[in-house]
């Protein structure tokens, strides 16, 4: 894997070409692999001989990976994405209520007067920077920053830090004393940021997850407090925040298929699945590691392998989503013959905060175009600088001019 990322859709084409499970070589040289093809992938997810939990990973196990692995954080963080079983199922059911559908459409008003108050922001960066603002930095990071910090009780004064130390742990080529310095500081933040909601509880997630910890010790230990913070700021604004971003990018380099949703013959939830599919906001994630020997699609995959969900490249899969799979169209998902991506998970592990992603990218869209109407990109694609990691897939800055 090319630690230095870029964009992904060139190289999964190639290895799809080749099968639908590849051998991959991860920083450091470890052996892994990577599960590419949709159906594949489906059927790996949901396996039940495949494990999430590190005690499983041989090359760890036996001592061959060093404290400064940039991949380290995504085996060892103790929270609901590295556990199995009855301990999965514990830690997922403390924060589960949170993000169920009805709870999540409480949010609708606070995510809808957030997004306004961006805008205006947006309108402001623009005019003071000559007509060119930065949309992923004025607007696309701070919705989704805001959202989860307010769920979670964090501060105005830490958010652009977290959001930077997120940034080096997601990144696959930090320099190891980088990786370690950005991981300690990491989890020292949200110590702190624990401990104040400790000292002062709130109404909010935080808070409920530390009275719990009081109450009953045995339900959730100090480490898996912060792991489960770790996981929830990272994934509950990075992936949204590549979401809208794609978004934007797509829609503005297929002018026809904004059309398509002005016109009333497509949705913003269609704009946001399709981006979903056809651009995943995560590209490869790590790891699972199957608990004996296993066979999928045709190949072998050894027991305590570190395998990569393929999101980007099942997205784009022709034997799924047909010979147009590199096409973006967003009445994909009204045909009847449609398949539904996996860009979110499947199974046991699918992404707890699913439909706060979806809202916060359907408002933010929804509003941002309507608002902008002439809203265009200022920069080629070919000249976006991207991520440096395979793991997020998106762009470290979007330049657009609003229009009019």
């Amino acid at each position: 894997m090319d630690p230095s990322g870029g964009c992904p859709h060139a190289d999964n084409a190639r290895l799809l070409a080749r099968g639908a499970v590849a051998s991959v070589v991860l920083p450091g040289g470890i052996e892994g692999m990577a599960v590419l093809g949709h159906e594949a992938l489906r059927e790996f997810l949901q396996h039940p001989e495949v494990a999430k939990n590190a005690c499983h990973f041989t090359a760890l196990r036996e001592g061959r990976i060093g404290a400064g692995w940039p991949l380290l954080t995504f085996a060892t963080v103790q929270g609901m994405t590295t556990a199995d079983g009855d301990d999965h199922r514990r830690l997922r059911s403390l924060v589960s209520r949170a993000f169920t559908p009805r709870r999540v459409e409480e949010m609708r008003p606070r995510v809808e007067e957030l997004t306004a108050t961006l805008l205006d922001g947006l309108a402001r960066a623009a005019e003071a920077g000559g007509g060119v603002v930065d949309l992923r930095k004025h607007f696309a990071l701070p919705l989704p920053m805001g959202v989860i910090s307010e769920l979670l009780g964090v501060d105005s004064e830490f958010r652009d830090r977290l959001h930077d130390l997120s940034n080096q742990v997601v990144a696959t080529d930090i320099e190891p004393e980088e990786a370690v310095a950005a991981n300690r500081e990491l989890v020292a933040v949200l110590a702190e940021i624990a401990a104040a909601r400790a000292e002062r509880p709130g109404a909010d997630l935080t808070s409920a997850l530390i009275a719990t910890r009081d109450e009953d010790g045995d339900r959730l230990s100090q480490r898996e407090l912060i792991g489960t913070l770790v996981l929830m700021i990272i994934a509950g604004h990075e992936t949204t925040l590549n979401l809208i971003t794609n978004a934007v990018r797509a829609l503005c380099g297929h002018r026809d298929q904004l059309e398509l949703v002005r016109t009333g013959k497509a949705s913003w939830a269609d704009v946001v699945e399709e981006t979903l599919r056809w651009d995943a906001p995560v590209s490869y994630f790590p790891f699972r590691y199957p608990v004996r020997d296993l066979t999928v699609d045709g190949t072998l995959v050894p027991a305590g392998t570190p395998v990569l969900a393929g999101y980007s490249a099942a997205g784009r899969d022709r034997a799924a989503h047909g010979p147009d799979a590199d096409r973006f169209d967003v009445t994909r998902s009204a045909r009847p013959d449609a398949v539904r991506h996996l860009s979110l998970g499947h199974g046991a592990h699918f992404c707890l905060g699913a439909p706060l992603a979806r809202l916060e990218a359907t408002v933010a869209l929804e509003r941002l175009f309507t608002r902008f109407p002439g809203l265009d990109l200022t920069v080629p694609e070919t000249e976006m600088s991207r991520h440096s990691s395979f793991v997020g897939n998106s762009v470290r800055a979007l330049p657009v001019s609003l229009g009019a």
